[in-house]
């Protein structure tokens, strides 16, 4: 039996409660795209599709203490022992775990495989875009914030995260705008300006539409 028919099962027992923004639907398009991205590189995808399997199975402890808990740093050891249980050779889950600590955005650890490189990008993709700006939305109503709010980038940098002040908008300031460049893979690359594209003209247009211009 494959070990990710084994894995899944596991992963989803950390999303029963999870919020919509970060439910088991973005593992599973996270899979998707590093299945997409693995093949384009030559990644192993046997290490992919388990990272990318229990890559957020830290974020309910993330969200729960209200950002004091690095969801990856969990996450990672939890599926160091989740894969110890399975008698998964200790190279492979010390890769796996590897691709789990690099893959946050607000992360000290740098991505240093193929693989890691792989579900970074995957993981980055799934939060731009239309599936982005979705996302976005959903977590600020996550967290009882205002639906926008036209402030100036110098003012929206001083507001603080799991506040009414964390808007999607903030979020596309503080976060999304930069990712397209922080692609590590030439296909994450080539996707991301897609998606980074769109993602800029309908922030435009919401603050046109806040603002009666539009």
């Amino acid at each position: 039996m494959d070990i990710l028919n084994k894995i899944l099962p596991e992963a989803k027992k950390f999303f029963l409660d999870a919020r919509g923004s970060h439910n088991f639907d973005h593992t599973e398009r996270v899979l998707k795209l590093c299945l997409h991205i693995g093949k384009k590189e030559k990644a192993d995808l046997e290490i992919l599709k388990i990272a990318a399997a229990l890559h957020d199975i830290g974020r309910k402890f993330e969200d729960k203490s209200k950002g004091k808990i690095c969801h990856a740093e969990k996450g990672a050891d939890i599926a160091r022992k989740i894969l110890k249980k399975y008698n998964f050779p200790s190279l492979k889950i010390e890769k796996v775990v590897h691709c789990i600590e690099a893959h946050r955005f607000r992360n000290s650890i740098t991505p240093k495989t193929l693989e890691a490189k792989v579900l970074f990008d995957s993981d980055k993709l799934d939060s731009i875009g239309a599936i982005g700006i979705g996302r976005a939305f959903f977590f600020a109503n996550e967290v009882g914030a205002n639906l926008h709010e036209n402030k100036s980038k110098t003012e929206i940098l001083k507001t603080k995260p799991y506040t009414k002040d964390d808007t999607a908008y903030r979020e596309f300031i503080v976060k999304l705008r930069h990712i397209k460049n922080k692609m590590l893979t030439r296909e994450g690359r080539h996707l991301a300006k897609e998606r980074h594209k769109f993602m800029v003209e309908f922030f435009e247009r919401l603050g046109e539409e806040v603002e009666g211009v539009k």
